[in-house]
This record gives structure tokens, sequence and C-alpha cells, in this order.
């Protein structure tokens, strides 16, 4: 029996949970989850490039190609890992278990990352995708296994639960920025150790808060029958531990190698996806189709959208006037703008959602925009270092690359809580946790060639507003040209989703 199985199947229905503002009371458990979850990680993603800069190649720009290649790999193999995350919380321990296994793997991987060691910085980031692998898939998919195939609350939902990330998402980087900057170190050298350090607490703490709240899941999400025992967790626990070398080494092998390896893992979970849906029927195969083609252009959407830590970050540092009336701005607290515009836009597109009920554009039409979207913020850049390259200090004003973040998280907004809540309706219902695996692969292959973007923009110098141009001018043509494509095929594609909103 799949662990979703108790929210999907009449044998097993949806308990009566009651309701807190609208919606089933565990939302806000999961919630407050994330939040600790996406602290810990958002408060040291900010910090991965600057930090392999100056650690391991004293600070010369020379080393941003390499530091994008490997922030690109990380956060691919963070996405990729939960296929295998989804897989055992369907089928060995459930999603309960899963989550827990997984916090507890990825708060150690956050404080071996604060070794001064190359070695060990690899063995540390090859931890924290492990555990977030177990983790990450199963918590969306204990929100989706809240609400009924049918229920409309469904987009809200999930919109509201991505606003719990995107809070944790805002507040880590100022916290852990002002730690390592004003407190621990300073401008020239901070210290990376204690952001390394913050993030493993807050993961600590989301640990916690999932143990003492998961009795409010009344069984959604408990290990298949047969396997309540510890002998699953103790496996998976060893499966963990051996996956790690694995990790690590594909974290050490070249972006472009990588690349292939997941495209791969990326047809072979379609075929998987594909099996299942023709053995359920027709419209389980025609809907598992619509979804696969969806998951195509969103492996596009996050090669460039995921630029945030890569070469956004090297933008900032070297190209972007920071200075606010004699200060200086810091450099990663602009990736607290998109989570606090999430925070701001989020209820408006969820309460729009239900608003426009069936004028409400199709789930094809909404990745549309977000492509589109995203294309606008590149559009802006291009504009920026074609038009407001001061003269004499050869930088851009600070407020171009603010609105780049709001832009691209309109595009999100559209794209990404819409995504998720998609899976949960489309997937063939024995593998909603395989198909959130496969949602998260598509985000992994667009992170990785993000890295190998940022590492081609950066070139072997270094960033320059010439080369910075050149690559941004050429991701606005790709999305915007990709988006136009989505919005053509639209109907075709929601032909294929038989009814599904």
């Amino acid at each position: 029996m799949s662990g979703a199985a108790p929210s999907t199947t009449p044998e097993n229905p949806i308990p009566e949970f009651k309701q807190a503002l609208g919606h089933p009371r565990p939302l806000w458990m999961l919630f407050m989850t994330e939040f600790w979850e996406r602290f810990a990680f958002y408060g040291m993603r900010w910090a991965l490039t600057l930090y392999i800069v100056a650690q391991f190649f004293s600070n010369d720009p020379s080393g941003q190609a390499y530091a994008s290649r490997t922030y690109g790999a990380f956060l691919a193999l963070v996405y990729a890992t939960a296929i295998f995350g989804g897989f055992v919380a369907d089928r060995v321990i459930g999603y309960q278990r899963s989550i827990l296994v997984g916090a507890v793997v990825s708060a150690a991987g956050y404080f071996v990352v604060m070794i001064p060691d190359q070695t060990m910085f690899l063995v540390g980031l090859a931890t924290i995708i492990v555990g977030n692998g177990l983790f990450k898939p199963n918590i969306s998919a204990q929100v989706g296994q809240l609400y009924a195939r049918g229920d409309e609350r469904r987009d809200s939902g999930f919109t509201i639960f991505y606003m719990g990330i995107n809070a944790g998402a805002f507040v880590a980087p100022i916290l852990t920025g002002i730690l390592a900057n004003r407190l621990m170190g300073d401008q020239g050298m901070p210290a990376y150790k204690m952001v390394f350090c913050a993030a493993g607490i807050g993961m600590l703490i989301s640990t916690v808060w999932f143990w003492f709240g998961r009795s409010k899941l009344q069984g959604i999400g408990e290990p298949p029958k047969g396997a309540e025992g510890p002998q699953r967790v103790l496996a998976v626990l060893v499966g963990s531990m051996v996956a790690i070398p694995v990790v690590y080494f594909l974290l050490a092998i070249d972006a472009e190698i990588l690349a292939w390896i997941l495209a791969g893992l990326f047809v072979v979970l379609c075929v998987m996806v594909m099996v299942e849906g023709l053995r359920e029927g027709k419209v389980s195969r025609d809907r598992a189709i619509a979804m696969l083609i969806i998951f195509t252009f969103n492996v596009l959407f996050w090669c460039f959208f995921e630029q945030a830590g890569s070469s956004f970050n090297f933008l900032a540092q070297n190209i972007v006037n920071r200075d606010v009336g004699g200060w200086e701005f810091p450099i990663g607290w602009f990736q607290s703008v998109n989570p606090i515009a999430i925070l701001a836009l989020a209820p408006i597109f969820a309460w729009a959602w239900i608003k426009l009920g069936k004028a409400n554009p199709s789930i094809p039409r909404k990745f549309g925009l977000g492509l589109i979207f995203n294309g606008l913020a590149f559009l802006l850049l291009m504009y920026s270092l074609s038009n407001l390259v001061d003269s004499q200090t050869g930088q851009i004003p600070l407020w171009p690359l603010v609105a780049v973040y709001v832009i691209q998280t309109a595009g999100e907004l559209c794209l990404s809580p819409i995504g998720l809540s998609m899976v949960t309706k489309l997937a063939p219902l024995k593998v909603v946790g395989l198909a959130m695996g496969g949602w998260f692969l598509s985000t992994a292959i667009g992170n990785n060639l993000s890295g190998l973007f940022a590492s081609h923009v950066s070139g072997s110098e270094g960033m320059s507003v010439a080369s910075a141009n050149a690559g941004y001018t050429f991701g606005f043509y790709a999305l915007v040209g990709a988006g136009v494509v989505l919005f053509l095929i639209a109907p075709l594609i929601q032909k294929l989703m038989h009814g599904v909103k």
C-alpha cells in the first residue's frame, strides 16, 4: 500500500480535521515545520558561493565559475534526491518517518559544513542533500494529503504553505547575515562558520516541531501496513550513510556530466510514472503526459530563476552600487527580497485564484505567465547593463536588482506553488510521492543548468558588465519564447488533463 493511500482511497478516507482559518489545522503545523527547515536552507544558501570564493580561492574572481557550478550542482542534487525520498515514503517507511529521518540527517550536514576544509565542506553538502531528499518531497505531499482531490481549497492551501517556505527564507539571510558580518566577522571576511551553525540549529527546531506535531495528522502519512517496526527506519538510515559518498562524488565531478546523469534519471522517472498511468487507464495516462510536459518547461524556468545565489550574487558584489546614504546594503539581503515579496503577494494570488472562479487561468497558462514574468526580469537587467552603468564606477544602481527579484517573484507565484498542487492532482494515485520527486527532479535539472549558465556569465576571469549583459540577454529571449509556446499549446495540455483545473 502506498503511503499516500490514506488520503485518496475510500477504504482510508481523509480524517475529519478541525479547521483553522478555513483550512485543516495540520496545515499550520506543516507550515511551521517547513518554516524552520527553510530557515536552515536559506540561512546557508546565500553564503555558499561567496564562501567558496573567499575560503578556497582567497577571493580571486577566477573562483566564481567553480563556485557557481558547485552551487548549481548542490541545488540540483538537493532536488534530485527527492525522487528517492518519495519512493521511500511511498513504499518503505511512510511520509512521517521519512520527514523525521531526513531532518536529522540534514541537521548533521549543516554542522559538518562548518569545518573549513574543502573535502569536508563537500561532505557536509552531500549530507544535507541526502537528508533533504527524504524531507522535501514528503512534507509537500503531506499538504496534498490533507485535501480531497476535488477540494477547491487545495491551490490556496499550497499557496499558504508556500508562504511558510518563504517566511523562513526571508528571515534567514537577514539574521545569519547580521551574525556573520556584525557580530562575529567583518565585511572583509564574514564569519561563515556562524552562518552554518545557525542553519543547523534551525534544522533541529524543525525536527522537534514535526516530532511533537505529527499526532495532528491523525494517521495521514504513517508507515505502510506491515512496516510499522523500527527495522525499516534503521535500513533507511544505513542507506543514507551509504548514499553520502555517492552524492559527494556527484558534487565533485564536472557539472556537465551531472547534467547527463540527471537527464537519464528524468527519463527513467517518466517511464515509471507512465507505466503506472497506463495501468490506471486512459484518463490517468493522459494526465501523466500533461504533467510531464509541464515538467520540461519547469526546467527552463529554474535554469534562469536560480541565478539568485550565483551570478546575481557576483553581480551584487561587483557591478551593483550598494551604497545607501553611506551604508552598504549587504549582499545576502538581496535574497530576502524574493521571500518578502512572496509574503506580500502570495495572499493576493491565493485570493485571485479563488475569486476568478471559472475565469481562473489553466495550469499550463499559469506556467506560461511564470516564464514570461521571469523573462521580463531579465529584460530589466538588459536595460540596466546597457543604459544605467555609471561611467566612473562601472556599476548600476541598486534598485534594478531589487526590482528583478520582485518581478521574478510574480513569475514564481504563477508557477511553483501551482506546480506542487498540480502533481497531487495529475499523478497516478499509487505514485504521488514518486511524481512529487519528479517535480523536484525537473527543478534539479534546471538548477544544475543554472550553475552552468552562471559560470558562463562569469567566465574564467570573473563577471564583467559585458559578460553579464550577453548572458542575461539570452535568458530574456529563452524565457519569453518558451512562455509564448506554452500559451499556444495550453489548450492541448488542458485537454489531456481531463477537467483538472
